[in-house]
């Protein structure tokens, strides 16, 4: 993580980190940990969660069901967290398909824990309250430029439960004189991905020889390091911000997905005979749109993510290959 000093205001500050061990969640843990947090990492079943160590992170692992809005505000009663940061989500793997339990998990979760902020807040902390991870596909079916003031058409279960819980925070902080934010993710890629998505599809292709199928390549997505989308959760942690302020935390970039493609496979020595463009159909839900504003992430922060993709790769492989040994 570059530039560390600004994050020495988290050192043995007490951090709720929700979605602790999904793939962003994991990141964000560890960048904390290396700031000498108190961290509380909350997960859906503490038995399957992973091994924090192996991404050096240190905290106390809680299980907590999040669907269970008794159960979540007792937890923040107990801990009284300086701020929380919330990267919990239900609909990303395509087997989460129940409407109840996304809006409970994307929308309805964000309201308790606002209500449970209210009497429990650090008034000490200069910070914000809250980091809300939202998503691209609150925008939807738009496109030109995806400024966070532009008007949202989400077409998937995913994109409208995220969007009403970005509204729900939005909503609670004015109502309770809380800081909040929400930063809208667009592509986020690197090491502890999940199996299925395109860069851990290319490692496997590597490993096996087998051919890749994939789409003609032709859309156009930002790309970030995960290591970067961690490091701008915590710049925006510190952030002075509007209450239930929305920030795009991406690299303003687009790149073509056959580009990141060809990219990967010249690094990880892929054969292109083994690279299948075309074969399997775009999604539906892919969108079409201008290279992503930024311009409220810079100003908030003073920053913008700088990782290259060539080197966001190389650096998955590298750990990769740390955790192997």
């Amino acid at each position: 993580m570059s530039d560390e000093h600004p994050f020495s205001r988290y050192r043995d500050c007490r951090i709720v980190v929700l979605g602790a061990s999904g793939f962003l969640g994991r990141w964000v843990a560890r960048a904390l940990s290396w700031c000498g947090a108190e961290l509380y990492l909350v997960v859906r079943r503490a038995k399957a969660a992973p091994n924090f160590e192996c991404y050096d992170v240190k905290g106390q692992v809680v299980e907590v069901n999040l669907a269970d809005s008794a159960a979540v505000r007792r937890f923040f009663r107990r801990v009284q967290p300086t701020i929380t940061f919330n990267l919990a989500g239900y609909g990303v793997d395509p087997a989460e398909r129940d409407d109840q339990t996304a809006f409970q998990i994307n929308t309805h979760l964000l309201q308790t824990i606002c209500h449970a902020l209210v009497d429990i807040r650090d008034w000490a902390w200069c910070g914000l309250d809250i980091v809300h991870v939202g998503s691209a596909l609150e925008y939807g079916a738009i496109g030109g430029n995806l400024a966070e003031d532009s008007r949202p058409n989400p077409t998937t279960l995913y994109g409208r439960s995220k969007l009403a819980g970005t509204l729900a925070l939005a909503s609670s902080c004015r109502a309770y004189g809380l800081r909040g934010i929400t930063a809208r993710l667009f592509t986020v890629y690197g090491p502890g991905e999940h199996a299925g998505r395109l860069l851990p599809s290319l490692l496997a292709a590597a490993q096996t020889g087998q051919p890749l199928a994939l789409t003609a390549g032709t859309q156009q997505r930002d790309f970030i390091y995960v290591e970067d989308a961690a490091e701008g959760l915590l710049r925006l942690g510190l952030a002075r911000s509007r209450p239930g302020e929305i920030v795009n935390l991406a690299t303003g970039q687009l790149t073509p997905v056959r580009r990141f493609v060809e990219s990967a496979a010249e690094i990880l020595q892929l054969p292109a005979d083994r690279l299948e463009f075309g074969t399997i159909p775009l999604r539906v839900e892919e969108m079409e749109h201008d290279p992503v504003t930024i311009a409220r992430l810079r100003r908030l922060v003073g920053w913008a993510p700088p990782t290259p993709i060539t080197a966001g790769i190389r650096r998955t492989v590298e750990f990769g290959v740390r955790l192997a040994a």
